[in-house]
């Protein structure tokens, strides 16, 4: 089993236990696992329809993720300044433990350059396990007699698409689109920068309150541990680039 698989089946695994635990609904408790496990609300929202989630479901879990993505913007380059992570090892331990690309790019961008690349890079391949998981969900769904419809998460397709044409089609060759791609980048900032500004317009009172505390306790004690265990590894250099 590959390292990306292994840590996506463990935090699968830990969220369950730490549901069962906490008596937090069994759809709930998924969709928050599923969330810290691989993509975040990227995740939730591919498997909410899965797993025939009804809306208060994913507002539930929408809001634990929006929340700890904000405490990971601030916690995370702070941290990583306190232990001396090279931009390399932080970009990694971003992507692995920051539940929603956005977020890791909002953390990566304040540590470095180079941790913005590396983050970005390893959070994106690290969301492509959206797709085997939410098929093997409404599979699995379909034989208990339970009827989901499966929402593709396409602008995975899309930054594939972008990393092949970037590295295939050297357009900056050509003196009539020499500036196409840097248009592209500054674009794809802005974007970034208005995703995040969406992520903070999601986290109001009333969704915390909706939140509650033990689907949140379950969030907050998965990512914890999730993050911490990943931090040490990538700190002792079992987890590297």
């Amino acid at each position: 089993m590959s390292l990306p698989a292994a840590g996506i089946s463990l935090a699968l695994a830990l969220g369950w236990l730490l549901g069962r635990l906490l008596h937090v609904e069994k759809t709930q408790s998924f969709l928050i696992s599923a969330g810290t496990a691989v993509c975040g609300g990227s995740a939730i929202a591919a498997l909410g329809p899965v797993t025939a989630a009804t809306d208060g479901q994913m507002a539930v879990s929408m809001g634990t993720v929006y929340i700890l993505n904000s405490a990971a913007l601030f916690l995370f380059p702070a941290i990583g300044a306190a232990l001396h992570l090279s931009q390399t090892q932080f970009g990694l331990w971003s992507a692995l433990a920051i539940h929603d690309t956005s977020s890791v790019v909002g953390a990566a961008a304040k540590y470095g350059a180079t941790a913005l690349e590396v983050g970005t890079t390893v959070k994106q391949a690290r969301a492509l396990w959206i797709v085997p998981l939410t098929v093997g969900i409404a599979i699995a769904d379909r034989k208990t007699g339970q009827r989901g419809m499966i929402h593709l998460p396409w602008f995975i397709l899309y930054f594939v698409a972008a990393a092949v044409a970037n590295s295939y089609l050297p357009l900056q060759h050509l003196h009539w689109a020499s500036g196409l791609y840097p248009s592209l980048t500054r674009l794809g900032k802005l974007g970034l920068a208005v995703t995040l500004f969406l992520v903070g317009t999601g986290i109001t009172r009333q969704t915390i309150r909706e939140v509650g505390a033990r689907p949140m306790i379950q969030g907050i004690l998965l990512w914890v541990v999730a993050a911490s265990a990943s931090l040490w590894a990538i700190w002792r250099g079992y987890i590297h680039l």
